[in-house]
């Protein structure tokens, strides 16, 4: 699967709108451009004009710390109103590693085992169905080789292949290890509830409120949130299609992040998410939030080498939560992410202290971040 291929991947859920999964992207096209110091206040306005994108906004991280952060373009084309470093875009699938960061931390407290099947810990959400959901781990989710489809397509999930046989990409695998988190350490309510795919019912729980809590205050990610409000909304991101032409979606609600929250729900700044990126480069023991070393090394270890017919971003392998990729100068952790009207992309050299991450809000983003990426010396030509 190409990079683009992989940028089009979304959910087909109703508060993203318009949602059937789309078709890949045009052929990439490099882009002459001298690699590892850009001159971005050029480029990127360059690049957006191009590709008819709106907006981007970009952290880069240099030695452990923010180096640069700006952002250009509107955020909406219908208003012009400018996007500054503070306005919020959809992270899209990068919010994963975020949740399994989270994942990571309740095994570090012994709360859960990645090794254990996750219908040990609730047994009534595996009950019913193919007897392939009760060997199902949290390490088989975070590397994606639960064997289960991106999403069902019945109301109970569905299978590509059998538990650990091979990487297959899935975000129904995220949706259950989170209700098995919610179960374990937060809450479900009976209300709201809604229909999603194959008619498949879900209730609200406190997923927003429990990320909230253990990763995005305690990270200093104040601009970032998985539920609207009337703070988000005054400095948010439109969602605009190929033509760079707006368009409305349902503002996510509880019962939205209770399906989905964990595999695409966050809403967040370059800035923010920037803050996050750096907590990879360090552990800290006996820190209630944060990694220690051992945790960080096996999150960001291989768990599975990908075939050239599997590969997402040209990953050759899957750790826990994050793709890696070995580059010329070295070994990168990768995620990206493309859901209706977003696109984004995070990048980290944990041997560096190095990286970056750019949001857009465009479906044709995916062509100005990846350009991005060869300009700073990651290349996708």
């Amino acid at each position: 699967m190409n990079r683009f291929q992989f940028l089009s991947l979304t959910f087909q859920a109703t508060w993203l709108g318009s949602l059937a999964v789309t078709h890949a992207y045009p052929a990439f096209k490099p882009v002459p451009q001298k690699q590892g110091d850009p001159d971005l206040d050029q480029l990127l306005p360059q690049l957006l004009k191009d590709w008819k994108t709106p907006a981007v906004s970009v952290a880069i991280i240099k030695d452990g710390k923010m180096s640069w952060n700006k952002a250009f373009g509107v955020r909406d084309t219908t208003t012009n109103e400018k996007v500054d470093v503070d306005t919020t875009f959809e992270a899209a699938s990068i919010s994963k590693t975020v949740f399994a960061y989270a994942v990571m931390k309740l095994c570090e407290k012994k709360i859960m085992n990645l090794d254990t099947p996750l219908a040990t810990y609730y047994p009534e959400l595996f009950a019913k169905g193919d007897a392939r959901l009760q060997v199902i781990t949290a390490r088989q989710v975070l590397s994606h080789q639960s064997g289960l489809t991106e999403w069902r397509q019945s109301p109970s999930p569905t299978f590509q292949s059998d538990p650990t046989k091979e990487f297959n990409y899935s975000g129904e695998g995220y949706y259950l290890l989170q209700t098995v988190l919610t179960h374990l350490v937060g809450k479900a309510f009976t209300q709201p509830c809604e229909t999603f795919e194959s008619d498949y019912p879900v209730c609200a729980t406190d997923f927003a409120d429990y990320m909230q809590r253990t990763i995005l205050d305690p990270f200093g990610m104040t601009s970032s949130s998985y539920l609207w409000s009337e703070k988000l909304a005054r400095n948010h991101a439109s969602a605009h299609d190929v033509q760079a032409k707006s368009f409305v979606k349902k503002h996510q609600q509880a019962v939205d992040m209770a399906r989905y929250g964990s595999a695409g729900g966050l809403l967040t700044t370059a800035k923010d998410y920037a803050k996050f990126l750096i907590s990879l480069f360090e552990g800290k023991d006996n820190d209630p939030y944060r990694l220690n070393s051992s945790s960080l090394q096996e999150m960001l270890r291989p768990q599975i080498k990908l075939r050239d017919d599997q590969k997402v971003d040209e990953c050759n392998a899957w750790a826990l939560g994050w793709g890696i990729r070995d580059l010329p100068a070295g070994r990168v952790v990768i995620h990206s992410g493309g859901q209706s009207g977003f696109k984004s992309l995070a990048i980290a050299s944990i041997d560096k202290r190095s990286g970056f991450v750019a949001l857009t809000n465009g479906d044709n983003g995916g062509h100005v971040i990846y350009r991005l990426a060869d300009a700073l010396g990651y290349p996708y030509s």
